[in-house]
This record gives structure tokens, sequence and C-alpha cells, in this order.
């Protein structure tokens, strides 16, 4: 039954993965985090180990997703190029702090992270306008922010990335395939990062690699790939404005249950 549930998550994340270019840790991490404490695993352990999990995942899974954005014309390279070595650096810098962090603290930061994100969802209009993308330099210094963010919270930060671009006139599909990138080049070296790290004291279960635990890391992505795929496809066919806002909802009590947990109200 266990193995099912990761398949299910694994489908689930893939279709918000592609569908909103949010790269599945926004469902993965806390999802996990709820499985991993019903197993009775202390959070000290379980919300690294949720995260690490997470990025792990979005490495296999934005590439079914950046593949069926590069077939519709969706991915503009030369803008990634621009934003994505930002991306890369930020993430390395994040992945310093992670180790660093007290589990209840990390998930406490986790909670105020979804606060944010599920009004930004349920509340924020993309609106494309007719801004000029700014410089370099701007571009490479929001890029290494949203890497740091996105490695310490385990997601692939299309929620920054995809309206940061709109709001600077690049079109929304376009938005979403540089977040689809990017959401692979924060992942893919957080993850090398995490599953190399030395845990040999913190009592992590077996069949953990550094702190990602591979049973979970398999069931889900068995099934997000092709989800991610779909969800790309269904991007660029259906309003999703108001399966949005209810995600965003979804994403918001999430974030208020981690909080009050773990401040002891």
């Amino acid at each position: 039954m266990e193995y099912l549930g990761y398949l299910a998550l694994g489908s689930v994340a893939g279709l918000v993965s592609g569908l909103f270019g949010l790269g599945g840790g926004t469902v993965i991490v806390p999802i996990l985090l709820l499985v991993f404490a019903a197993q009775g695993i202390s959070p000290e352990i379980s919300t690294h180990m949720a995260i690490a999990t997470s990025l792990a995942c979005i490495s296999i899974t934005s590439i079914s997703s950046i593949y069926t954005h590069y077939q519709k014309g969706a991915v503009n390279w030369s803008l990634a190029q621009l934003f994505i070595p930002g991306m890369v650096l930020g993430t390395f810098i994040g992945t310093s702090f992670f180790v660093s962090l007290d589990g209840v603290a990390l998930q406490i930061l986790l909670g105020i992270f979804l606060l944010a994100i599920g009004l930004q969802m349920v509340f924020y209009k993309a609106v494309e306008s007719d801004a000029k993308l700014p410089s370099r330099t701007f571009l490479m210094s929001s890029g290494a922010t949203i890497g740091g963010v996105s490695a310490v919270f385990g997601v692939g930060g299309g929620m920054f990335t995809t309206p940061l671009l709109i709001h600077f006139g690049v079109k929304i599909h376009q938005a979403i395939g540089v977040a689809a990138v990017g959401g692979f080049c924060v992942a893919l070296p957080a993850s090398i990062v995490y599953g190399i790290s030395d845990i040999s004291a913190t009592g992590l279960p077996e069949s953990s690699l550094g702190y990602i635990f591979l049973p979970a890391w398999f069931g889900i992505i068995v099934t997000s790939a092709p989800f991610a795929r779909l969800g790309a496809v269904l991007a660029h066919r259906a309003n999703g404005n108001q399966l949005k806002k209810i995600f965003g909802v979804y994403l918001f009590l999430l974030g208020v249950r981690f909080v009050w947990i773990n401040i002891g109200v």
C-alpha cells in the first residue's frame, strides 16, 4: 500500500508540474511529510528527507515537461541561457544552508512558504505586458535568489520564475517553458549534493541515498513523468485559472497546518 501511495503522489505531482510549471515540489514535499509523520519518523529527519526526495523526483519529471514544452515551441533557449546560470549558483548556496537547518524550524519556514505561494495562486493574475526584459545582471541575480529558495524548500522555482518573466513581457507559455528548464537546473545539482551528504549519524531509514528516500523517489518518478507530459499538454489547451485557485487554497491550508503544529499552539 505504501508504494501505491507513492505512485498516486507521483501522478498528481507530475500533473501539477506540467500544468502550472511548478516542478511538483509543492505537492511532493507536504504530502511526503504527512506520510513520514504517519510512519513515526521524527520531523528532524523527515523534513530533510521530504525536501531532498522531492528535488530528486523533479530532476527526472522536469525532463518530460521540458520536452513537451519544447515540442510546442515554448522554450526560449536564449532567455534560459540568461536566467539559468544564476539559478544554479543560488542552488549551491541554498544547499549549504539546508543541511544546517533544524528540522522543526525548516517545517515552520516551509509552512510560511506554502502560505505565501497559496495566496499567490489564489489572488495573482498573470497579465502579459509590453515591458522589456531587464539586464543580464538582474536576471542572473533573480535566478540566484530563486535557485536558493527552491533548493531549501524542495521546489522547482516555477511559482517565482513564471510570474517574474510574465511581468517583463514574456508570453505565458514561454515563461512556463523556461520555468520547467529552471526546475531541472535547480533539482539536479541539489539532488547530487543531498544524495552525497554524509548523514551516517542521523538515523535515516534504510534504502536512503544521503537524504533521498529511494522507495518514495522510485514510486513517484514512475508515474510523475508521464503525468507531467499530460499536464504540459493540458496547459496549452485548458484555462486552468479556477483549478489554480483551488490548488492555491490547498497549499494555504497545508501551510497553516505546518506552522500550527510546529509552534506548539
